[in-house]
């Protein structure tokens, strides 16, 4: 007992106490904003690898952007990443960061399903389903469950069998490989079940966008409820998305 007591005075509660309010450290990249500098933006558009940034109006889509900041490095002037973490949405266009606005990401809650808050607000189980991914965005979401983010506290959690999930994560750009496996998955969650992508390759493909080893004709075909972007995925992204979506405060 007082060996547990020396441990806990000297590294203190791990645990994030509110994760809809803590700050994050380091060279964190989230949510940029592109400034009314004028800048060759040819050459800028050029820099991207998954042509996520456009010209005239300059604008960057994170749901193609990997977050390298190669941009950044090149015309700090035009383009900074801040600290942001809430970037995820459940409306595609908002992911797309226009020219002079500085706004932060939110849901439309207009879009929302009833049935989500109504029946998940208080318990979601989740099914992740790694569909070609390159296991970072797996990780990232692996530590969502650990004791510094705990997403359990809010009654969010993975589990083993789809049959048991009331909804499904893909991570990865869905190879032709896991297409099958993906829908298999899916068929096998209850209604009404939700869909979340997370990561860059989830949502446009990364930069294995327009790749004969692909298939995501299963993305096209379901609506998707909720888009997480990150290369990978910050954890607090992911829950504070999740929260969101639910309605869960």
């Amino acid at each position: 007992m007082l060996d547990n007591l020396k441990i806990l005075l000297h590294q203190g509660k791990q645990y994030i106490p509110d994760v809809t309010k803590t700050e994050v450290p380091g060279i964190f990249r989230g949510r940029p904003v592109i400034s009314t500098e004028k800048v060759n933006e040819d050459e800028l558009a050029a820099l991207c690898p998954t042509n996520a940034i456009s010209p005239t109006p300059l604008c960057i889509d994170l749901g193609k952007c990997t977050f390298c900041g190669e941009c950044a490095f090149a015309f700090p002037g035009k383009i900074k990443f801040t600290s942001d973490y809430k970037i995820a949405t459940n409306d595609r266009d908002r992911l797309i960061i226009k020219e002079g606005r500085d706004e932060p990401i939110e849901l439309n809650p207009e879009t929302i399903r009833k049935e989500i808050s109504e029946y998940f607000s208080g318990s979601l189980k989740l099914r992740q389903v790694s569909a070609g991914g390159d296991n970072s965005c797996e990780l990232e979401l692996n530590a969502c469950g650990n004791v510094n983010f705990d997403m359990g506290r809010f009654g969010i959690e993975f589990v083993a069998s789809p049959r048991h999930a009331d909804g499904i994560v893909i991570t990865g750009p869905v190879t032709e490989n896991m297409a099958q496996p993906l829908q298999i998955c899916y068929d096998a969650i209850p209604e009404p079940k939700i869909i979340i992508l997370a990561g860059t390759d989830a949502i446009s493909g990364g930069i294995f966008d327009g790749s004969p080893a692909l298939s995501r004709n299963f993305l096209l075909k379901n609506k998707i409820d909720l888009y997480v972007p990150g290369n990978p995925i910050h954890p607090l992204t992911f829950i504070n998305a999740v929260l969101q979506l639910i309605k869960k405060r």
